[in-house]
């Protein structure tokens, strides 16, 4: 007997929403204790995003992480423009981060970008950075 499927879609179906608990990093200390949830796990999701090369770890999802490698030896206006997108791409993977803005660019340093913006999550606004060598 083949089973039915109808009346299958008009049942109410409830979405509970997961809470983003996750361990804490202690990066003063190196080490990995404890909890945190909402902001603060949001802002450690925002560091980790932006410290993986997309596509080099096994242990993660092809979604996951930000591609930096092929920046090197290009030229500065592109690079800049090109972060934007690429920071934007990786961290609106994340359901919690709506919107990613203001970016500003230092090219001061030779060699090096140091990306500036502020990330809008649904627990409020956080300032975030990314420094790229070229």
């Amino acid at each position: 007997m083949i089973p039915s499927s109808v009346g299958v879609l008009t049942q109410d179906i409830k979405i509970v929403k997961q809470p983003g608990l996750t361990y804490r990093m202690d990066m003063e200390g190196g080490s990995v204790r404890g909890h945190v949830d909402g902001r603060e796990a949001v802002k450690q999701a925002i560091f980790r995003i932006l410290q993986t090369e997309r596509y080099q770890y096994v242990i993660y999802p092809w979604w996951y992480g930000i591609e930096t490698i092929d920046l090197y030896g290009e030229p500065v206006g592109w690079v800049c423009a090109e972060l934007e997108r690429r920071i934007s791409e990786a961290l609106l993977m994340d359901d919690r981060i709506t919107e990613v803005t203001d970016f500003s660019h230092d090219t001061s340093v030779k060699g090096v970008i140091h990306t500036t913006f502020t990330t809008h999550t649904i627990y409020g606004d956080i300032p975030a950075e990314k420094e790229v060598e070229i």
